[in-house]
């Protein structure tokens, strides 16, 4: 039996409007993995080859500012998704995933995602416009933070 049980995550985005049946088919795409904390899962412009789903424990994303020096971005937990755009474009990673709490982690390669797509298209679209959502809701978060950033230190120029 796989360790992996996706329908012990039912309010992850990645499975938004997916049924238990579409959940079981999806696990077979899926690797488990138990980390430890301290560990680096990857590192910022390294290839991209795979998402990564928490299922328990927490990780911390972050960027490099100058040379030892990182800004943490965000700390994700369970049901969170990272490394999204891995398997859709099989870049360079935009930053650096840490794990913060041991964690236990499915991943989905770029190659697995594709034979999805391929043996079935349906469900490899409802996984897609899942994935798309997921980085689209970063995005527009990121230009809110950006926003409030700016008119934070346009505030302390004034005073």
């Amino acid at each position: 039996m796989s360790q992996v049980n996706l329908d012990s995550l039912p309010d992850s985005p990645l499975f938004s409007d997916m049924n238990s049946g579409e959940l079981k088919s999806l696990e077979s795409y899926f690797t488990f993995r138990r980390i430890s904390e301290g560990k680096t899962i990857f590192i910022e412009n390294m290839p991209g080859e795979s998402l990564y789903l928490i299922k328990q424990g927490t990780v911390r994303i972050s960027r490099m500012l100058a040379e030892g020096d990182e800004q943490v971005l965000i700390v994700l937990g369970a049901d969170d998704v990272f490394g999204e755009m891995a398997v859709l474009d099989g870049g360079k990673r935009s930053a650096t995933a840490r794990i913060a709490e041991d964690v236990i982690l499915y991943g989905l390669t770029r190659d697995d995602y594709e034979s999805l797509a391929q043996q079935d298209p349906k469900l490899g679209l409802k996984l897609t416009l899942n994935i798309v959502r997921i980085f689209s809701h970063r995005v527009r978060n990121s230009q809110k933070d950006y926003r409030a950033m700016l008119l934070a230190s346009l505030n302390r120029k004034a005073s």
